[in-house]
Order: structure tokens, then sequence, then C-alpha cells
């Protein structure tokens, strides 16, 4: 009897919501700046796209990628359209969504079996081999490394080379939440553009458009707890994140009393996702909350401070804020029961004994 043929396992494309997002919202002032330095015939090689996670720096880059390609810079300008604009059923824009254009790169963090994400001295050596090459489109070759801050030592220095000599007619593009885990020579031979959290309007615009089931008061707290980042807020809308934001303020809430009595039910509801998602965004939302009240205190804020806030002095507050993000980082790294991680992590909210 004949086996029955094994199913074919495609990989998931996570760079796909991206490459084929036709809209920007905020960084307005950022496209431009690309969009005019291309229109001046002096266009840098090499650009550093940074800000926080999930803010839209991979966004910004295919954008400004996919106008680059289809000629914009060529083409005179549309009065009332946004910078960078491009239809989504532009030919350009079709083949950058397939991955199929011939003079577009994107590197991104890979990860092999029991080894860190990162992007590979051989990607990059790839890549610079790419941008040496005769545009087969247009006028230009484009490579986007996005998450640069993952790139090895070697294939950091690899790519130094060639910000050092570029080729002609080629763009380089790297976005980064960690610039400063850069090498300094590479940042000091691109362009930078810092791109900042969204305003409230622009995150209820996002939300609102790519969430519409949520109401306005789901879509406020998503806002406030993404802190300005459309990535995350559509991250923590996608996953647990309401609930585990609810959690977070029950736990700081009964903090002042060293009530433990819901203790292990909060531990095993963080910690029952065998990816570990739920666990890190519970440590990612209740450092926000511990930052956001030592930044308010701090400023002298108006309003009232939080209760739990008084359990401790400021600077404190801030120790335990490091101490979380190492645990969380331990716990992840070194596959740690996330149970007692998060058992941990309560225990230090308590007050302390005198």
């Amino acid at each position: 009897m004949a086996r029955a043929p094994k199913p074919i396992e495609f990989e998931e494309d996570e760079d796909l919501p991206v490459r084929g997002n036709p809209e920007l919202f905020g960084h307005q002032a950022a496209a431009t700046a690309l969009e005019e330095a291309a229109r001046s015939g002096r266009l840098p090689h090499a650009w550093l796209v940074a800000g926080p996670p999930g803010i839209g720096k991979a966004t910004l880059a295919y954008r400004f990628g996919r106008w680059l390609l289809s000629g914009g810079a060529e083409r005179p300008a549309l009065p009332g359209a946004p910078p960078l604009d491009l239809a989504p059923d532009h030919p350009v824009f079709r083949r950058v969504l397939a991955g199929s254009h011939a003079d577009l790169r994107a590197l991104r963090p890979q990860a092999g079996a029991g080894v860190k994400q990162a992007i590979r001295v051989e990607d990059v050596r790839e890549a610079i081999r790419f941008l040496a090459m005769t545009p087969a489109e247009g006028a230009w070759r484009f490579v986007l490394v996005d998450q640069a801050e993952a790139m090895r030592v070697e294939a950091a220095n690899a790519l130094l080379k060639t910000l050092e000599e570029p080729p002609p007619r080629a763009v380089l593009m790297l976005t980064t939440a960690a610039p400063d885990r850069l090498l300094p020579t590479i940042r000091s031979r691109c362009r930078r553009l810092e791109l900042e959290p969204l305003d409230a309007a622009a995150m209820e615009e996002v939300l609102r458009r790519q969430r519409p089931e949520l109401n306005r008061s789901e879509r406020d707290r998503l806002a406030t707890m993404a802190e300005g980042s459309p990535g995350r807020a559509l991250e923590l809308a996608e996953g647990e994140g309401l609930a585990i934001q609810t959690l977070v303020e029950e736990v700081l809430a009964a903090a002042p009393a060293g009530d433990r009595r819901r203790w292990h039910a909060i531990a095993d509801a963080v910690a029952q996702k065998r990816d570990g998602s739920d666990f890190m965004t519970f440590i990612a939302l209740l450092r926000r909350e511990i930052s956001a009240a030592v930044r308010k205190a701090a400023r002298g804020g108006n309003g009232a401070a939080p209760v739990w806030l008084a359990i401790r002095p400021l600077a404190e507050w801030s120790t335990l804020w490091d101490s979380l993000a190492r645990l969380a980082a331990e716990t992840d790294a070194l596959s740690l029961d996330r149970k007692q991680a998060v058992l941990t992590a309560l225990g230090w909210l308590t007050p302390p004994r005198r």
C-alpha cells in the first residue's frame, strides 16, 4: 500500500505584513527627508533608521525602497500626496511584496537549532555582492538590514568595508532599536534618522483601522501600554496583552499589603504558554508601569502617585526595574522555570522587611 505523501510545510514569512504595508502612520518628517535627499541628486548611500521596537522602522525602509526602485526620484511630486507614496497596484510594489524584485534584498535575524537569532556573515557578504552588481530593473539597488544590532561581529566588519567604499547607485538601509550595539564606525558612516513614538492621534488611527472590533477604551489602553509603538500595540492586541495588563495592575495594587493569596494563580496564568510570550509580556508591562510611575514622581508630575510606589525609595524601584530585565533575559536564555521566575518577581514587589 502506497504511503500518503508527506504534507508540505511552508515556513511563515514574518516579513510579509511589513513588506506589504502601504500605509505609514506618523514619521512624515523622516519620509520627507528621504524623498528630498533622493530628489536632490545627492542621496547618501547608507542610512541608519533608529527607534523603539515596533515603531515602524522597517515599514519606512520598505516604503522608501519601493518608491526609489519605481523611479520615484525622477517623477514629479504630486501635490498633496504623502511622501514616498506608491500605489499597492504598482508593479514594483507587487514584486517587492512577492519578494521577487531583482534590485531589492532584505536581511533579518535568522535562528538555527539552539542558536540565538542573528544576521550571519555569509548573508551580509551575499548582500554586498548584490549591491556591487549593475541594477537589473532600474537605476538603483537597495538592501535593507532589519534589526542590524543582531549582526554578528564578523558580519558587521564585512559590512563596514562596503560602507567605506560604497558601490555606485546602491543604497543600504539599516534599522535598529539599539544603535549603541552597532560599531561606532558603522554609525558614523550612515546618515541617521530617529523615529519618535507616535502621538495619541496616530495611535488611535492605527488601532481603529487595524483592530476595528476593539472599543475606544481598549484602543486607548493599548496605546498607553505600547508607549507610541504601533507594532507593539498590535502585538499586544493579538495576544493576551489587555488581560496581562489587568494582572499587572492587580499585582501592583496588592503589593503594599504583601498579599500572596493570588500569586500561584497569577504565575500559572502568565507561565502557561510554551513559547513564553505571556511571561515576557508580563515582565515588560510590569517594568513599564514601574518606569512610568518613577519618571512621573521624579518630575513631580500632577496627580497622586500610586500607593504601591511608596513601598520603597525611587532609587530602589530603579534597581528593581533592572533586576526584572535580567530575570526575564536569564529565564528566556537558559529556559528556566517561568512560573518560578514570576513568583520571584512577585516576591521582589512585596514591602521589604525592616
